[in-house]
């Protein structure tokens, strides 16, 4: 591509790099003299015409390169220029690729979700007249040595037919990971990533066992029935309306039922003495010659611990 102003003087390297600010190269920040704002114009014009061939070439709608997007997104752009080339002494654009870092939601081969940072290819143009050349291949060389990151670790965004067949040519980048986006990564795009692959935690199974179940919580809420004769306790004459609420919520802790009323001591022996004897002691008492009705009486008067040495 060639421009009205002196191409080789503006970018003096064969491959030059430009950030967000859109600096002229060898020139110091901060000069703001009227010759250095003709040049960051002829940057920009650049910048500009390279993202509309591009757009070209793919057929898309609108640009996605251009010196405004470049100065809102921390985007990096390698421009290649043709030496051999000087039309009236002025020089060519090649062509160029920009990268980006961009935070994604890719898919691995488990179609697990992770999130990730990747260095991207956002736009990768070489004009027509020079491709076949091997200038692409330098350009994208150079941009991998830069940014010290293999072919396999890059995620391509809306890649066409003639950049897949360039990376499966150069890099045998072959096998895609199917992903829900306009992003392609390739296979081993997770084995080696850089910078690493931050991985959101994986999402808990539905069917997983919970610390505390529900069966457990109905099982503590069963009374524990206390043993006899605890458990005489006196009925009441009327059943209540409503019985207690029960707590059906998981985040309560467990309801123990309403345990018998403590019987007292005296009560206690009271109802010793009156309880009826078991119809096989009526019949030993029957049996023995020397039970008298006054010694049973007295047996039957003892405490509890006296009677269980018989």
């Amino acid at each position: 591509m060639e421009f009205p102003f002196d191409v080789d003087a503006l970018l003096p390297e064969r491959i030059t790099v430009l950030d967000q600010h859109l600096r002229p190269p060898a020139r110091r920040p901060g000069t703001t003299t009227p010759a250095r704002v003709d040049l960051q114009q002829q940057i920009m014009t650049i910048v500009d015409e390279l993202g509309k061939a591009s757009a070209k070439a793919q057929h898309l709608p609108a640009p996605i390169t251009s010196a405004s997007r470049m100065q809102s997104n921390r985007h990096v752009m390698y421009i290649l220029k043709d030496t051999s080339a000087r039309p009236a002494g002025k020089g060519a654009i090649v062509g160029f690729l920009k990268v980006g870092y961009k935070k994604l939601f890719v898919l691995d081969d488990r179609e697990a979700h992770n999130e990730v940072e990747p260095l991207c290819i956002l736009d990768f143009y070489i004009h027509e007249s020079l491709q076949r050349h091997g200038h692409g291949r330098e350009l994208f060389q150079h941009m991998l040595q830069k940014e010290r990151v293999e072919p396999h670790q890059l995620a391509i965004d809306r890649p066409s037919q003639k950049l897949l067949k360039f990376l499966n040519k150069h890099y045998n980048l072959e096998t895609t990971v199917p992903q829900v986006n306009n992003f392609v990564i390739f296979e081993g795009f997770f084995a080696h990533q850089h910078p690493p692959a931050r991985k959101l935690p994986p999402k808990r199974a539905e069917g997983d066992i919970k610390p505390y179940s529900s069966s457990d919580r109905e099982f503590l809420k069963v009374a524990v029935e206390p043993p006899w004769p605890l458990n005489r306790a006196p009925r009441r004459a009327t059943p209540p309306a409503h019985p207690p609420p029960r707590s059906s919520s998981l985040g309560n802790s467990p309801e123990r039922g309403p345990l018998r009323p403590f019987v007292p001591e005296q009560e206690l022996l009271r109802s010793l003495r009156l309880c009826p004897p078991h119809p096989t002691a009526r019949l030993l008492l029957a049996t023995d010659p020397g039970g008298s009705p006054a010694q049973r009486r007295r047996t039957s008067s003892l405490p509890r611990s006296d009677e269980s040495r018989y």
